[in-house]
């Protein structure tokens, strides 16, 4: 299904094709990548258990996003609310606004099954950008600390620096 399109910039649903494409330019920009996350995707979207979209910036592979409809981890799980997973532009297509086209499909898409959004953030430097746009977009933190693994963290337990550790943010969409 295509969300978008314009000269350079178009949105659709992921596609068979797109985890090898991904997994690549993902491990080639120094990322830990496999296709197997991206053939989660491809599953989910199937299901109905999400939506995943690709970006694609002059017909080639540029982000991605899903849209988990109520889901079933993190700070707000199985309550009817819609999460973010995964949202990630590759580091030679940023500054485009690619990253906020897709974020702002996302958000539409999650207003159509709740009037609330929500996401995890990682907290080392490879989430500052994200964390800005967060911030910039509306979304506030849920007041309940940091999560690690999909549990809150306990106080003043030692936990790694790692993509695990994540604050959750969420936005009201009407």
């Amino acid at each position: 299904m295509l969300y978008y399109s314009d000269d350079t910039l178009l949105i659709r649903t992921i596609r068979e094709t797109d985890p090898k494409i991904l997994c690549e330019e993902e491990i080639a920009q120094g990322w830990q990548a496999t296709e197997e996350k991206y053939r989660t995707r491809v599953n989910d979207n199937a299901s109905g258990k999400a939506v995943a979209l690709i970006a694609e910036y002059k017909g080639r592979v540029a982000g991605y996003i899903n849209v988990y409809i109520n889901s079933p981890w993190g700070s707000f799980a199985n309550m009817g609310y819609c999460e973010i997973v995964d949202f990630g532009v590759l580091e030679k297509y940023r500054r485009r606004g690619i990253g906020a086209k897709l974020m702002d499909i996302a958000e539409d898409i999650a207003a159509e099954h709740a009037d609330t959004v929500y996401l995890g953030v990682g907290l080392h430097s490879g989430y500052g950008s994200a964390q800005r746009m967060y911030y910039k977009r509306g979304y506030v933190p849920d007041g309940k600390g940091v999560w690690y693994k999909d549990k809150v963290a306990q106080p003043y337990e030692m936990y790694r620096n790692d993509d695990d550790l994540n604050l959750y943010f969420s936005k009201k969409l009407r």
